[in-house]
């Protein structure tokens, strides 16, 4: 029978508070919160470890917790919460009934692993928004993008909010982070093209071949791409707009150009 925590001062219950909201605590455990039947069955799916679920058997059935026991790696903890408990620590308003404290992997550069010999990457430089990190997460999961790098990333990626954004794409593709420079070398080692959304020597998206290694990059919407990458551009692409401002969002701009690329490569590919 599991361990059931009553008290809000229990100190796996701060624990699970400090990891939810605190970067700093989430970089110096290795460790994130997953809620969600949902994003935790996609992490499994993905070979995350959990380290612990808490349940409340209130809202959860038995039968859901038994089949995230089934998946769930063998040492993980299941210790069910009482629901003031679980109330007061569930990040979401509409609750599932299940959290798991996770071990984060390694998003360095050297672990992403491409084994497409005409790989198709998103790359988001410094987004700062989570909603817009999970809509990115949610388009390349779409379309079965080969990687998704953040370059110089402006919060770290199992952020509760970009986790719940991204509906547990964070754990469904090949994610990786590092600065401009190292990403830039990183492409160029590869021999993977380098297609820039901005407004300057741009060509029309639809008139660039994307069947070939490419990584379509994108900036932000306040600033737009940093000069390093312009300077390492091999085609600059633009999205023809007619109405009165010459940006948009930077996740329908990124869906706009992935699926014109997945257009080109018969989406079969």
């Amino acid at each position: 029978m599991e361990k059931t925590i009553s008290s809000l001062q229990n100190p796996l219950v701060k624990q699970l508070v400090l990891l939810s909201e605190k970067s700093r605590e989430r970089k110096k455990t290795g460790l994130f919160v997953i809620e969600g039947q949902r994003e935790i069955a996609l992490a499994l799916k993905s070979d995350y470890l959990l380290k612990t679920v808490l349940f409340c058997s209130d809202i959860l059935s038995e039968e859901d917790l038994y089949v995230i026991k089934e998946q769930a790696n063998s040492k993980a903890e299941f210790i069910e919460l009482s629901i003031e408990v679980y109330q007061k620590v569930a990040y979401r308003g509409s609750t599932e009934g299940i959290l798991a404290i996770t071990q984060a992997k390694e998003l360095g550069l050297q672990n992403l692993a491409i084994t497409n010999p005409k790989p198709l990457i998103l790359i988001a430089e410094a987004p700062e928004k989570p909603g817009n990190i999970g809509a990115l997460l949610r388009t390349a999961d779409a379309a079965k993008l080969d990687a998704v790098i953040i370059a110089n990333p402006k919060t770290d990626i199992y952020n509760p909010n970009i986790v719940r954004s991204s509906v547990g794409c964070v754990f469904t593709n090949h994610i990786a982070t590092g600065t401009t420079s190292e990403i830039i070398s990183f492409l160029k080692d590869k021999n993977i093209a380098i297609y820039c959304a901005a407004l300057q020597a741009s060509s029309p998206y639809y008139s660039c071949d994307f069947k070939e290694a490419a990584a379509i990059v994108v900036g932000t919407e306040a600033t737009g791409l940093s000069k390093e990458w312009l300077a390492h551009s091999n085609q600059n692409i633009i999205i023809p707009m007619q109405g009165e401002i010459d940006s948009m969002n930077v996740s329908v701009a990124a869906g706009i150009l992935i699926f014109e690329a997945k257009r080109q490569r018969g989406f079969n590919e």
